[in-house]
């Protein structure tokens, strides 16, 4: 494996892309062919097993130039490849595909999130080196200290005020957009900040929150809006705790448009004959609003107020990006990683597992309610 990347080393940058996308695809290419050729009965396939158990143990020892591995992966494939040459006799294909397709994002979410969270949750009982057991000594001092008591207050008026006012917003935009002739044009122009990231919307906002002293003429919009109107230019950013209402509007603008496009969809959906008997029963359009179609897209309002209430629990590029959580907005994800960088793993790990426990509400809410509406279908 070392002479191989020392060979890819030595090649052009662009050959480099392409040997590596390559061999990618030659890799995944040869475990599906041994997905679909694995279950399949017959003398033809048999054989095809067995090269391959010949084949992959030679690649592994010229690879790796170990003979002990490739005997390993001999004997693991052969014994796997038998049993499933055994089980396709007795014509259980499909559940072996079944199995052989999940296997790797079973094994990717064990080790990228079951073990990872496991280890976070013991680690926020320890010490900062990780090598002694201190109880709830890091839980008690986020809630003792003002600054992890602030830390906590600010993630919840977070997650109040930015899904509610995100899908108030974005269910607005659904009706009233959805009347007009320039629907797809509003639309666009509504979702468009979806398709910047976190950080570039910040950097849009600091720019617009930008603050210069009276006797200079002023960059940020805001302020040279209110010295339009005659009022001394503000630090917006400094002043708690309004600053950290002036970062959540950043979220809220990138939010309000997945929830008009979700929202709008279902409004769409709505049956055009349970509005038209409403209206024939003298319903006006605020009370057909209210009676009919908000009851009839409440699913989607559901999936709307969870999506954005867990972006707006897991917050950190805006606030890293436009305060770094200086000026008392900092938040549980960015305090977290502060605690990290300061090599203060137990309280980091403290903090994210508080995070861990305000999101889980939200979670089961949501997959309480998926199954209730399945219930219904």
């Amino acid at each position: 494996m070392g002479v191989f990347f020392t060979w890819i080393g030595m090649l052009h940058p662009v050959l480099q892309a392409i040997v590596v996308v390559l061999v990618f695809l030659a890799v995944v290419a040869l475990i599906l062919f041994l997905v679909d050729i694995a279950p399949r009965s017959g003398t033809v396939y048999t054989w095809i097993r067995l090269a391959m158990c010949v084949l992959i143990p030679v690649i592994v020892a010229v690879l790796f130039n170990s003979l002990l591995w490739a005997t390993i992966v001999a004997a693991v494939l052969g014994a796997g490849l038998f049993l499933l040459d055994l089980r396709s006799r007795q014509g259980s294909g499909y559940l072996i595909q079944l199995v052989a397709f999940l296997t790797p994002a079973a094994l990717l979410l064990l080790v990228g999130l079951i073990i990872p969270s496991l280890k976070t949750f013991v680690a926020s009982f320890m010490n900062a080196a990780g090598n002694k057991f201190i109880g709830f000594d890091n839980f008690a001092w986020v809630f003792t200290q003002p600054d992890g008591i602030r830390v906590v207050a600010n993630t919840i008026v977070w997650v109040l005020l930015v899904p509610t006012v995100s899908t108030i917003v974005g269910l607005a935009y659904a009706v009233f957009i959805d009347r007009t002739r320039g629907e797809k044009i509003y639309k666009v122009l509504v979702f468009m900040p979806m398709a910047i990231s976190f950080v570039g919307a910040s950097i849009i906002f600091k720019f617009v929150y930008a603050y210069r002293d009276a006797q200079y003429q002023q960059i940020g919009l805001l302020n040279q809006i209110l010295v339009w109107l005659g009022i001394p230019p503000q630090q917006f950013l400094l002043n708690s705790p309004w600053n950290t209402g002036f970062l959540i509007v950043v979220l809220i603008w990138v939010q309000t448009g997945f929830a008009m496009v979700v929202l709008s969809a279902s409004i769409k959906g709505v049956p055009t004959e349970l509005l038209e008997a409403a209206q024939l029963d003298g319903a006006n359009p605020w009370q057909r609003f209210r009676s009919v179609t908000v009851p009839a897209i409440r699913p989607a309002i559901i999936v709307v107020l969870t999506t954005i209430s867990i972006a707006a629990l897991k917050v950190f590029d805006i606030v890293r990006t436009m305060t770094g959580g200086n000026f008392e907005t900092s938040v549980l994800a960015n305090e977290m990683y502060t605690q990290f960088t300061n090599f203060e793993a137990g309280r980091s790990a403290a903090f994210a597992v508080i995070l861990f426990v305000l999101i889980l509400p939200i979670i089961i809410y949501n997959a309480r309610q998926i199954a209730k509406q399945r219930e219904v279908r």
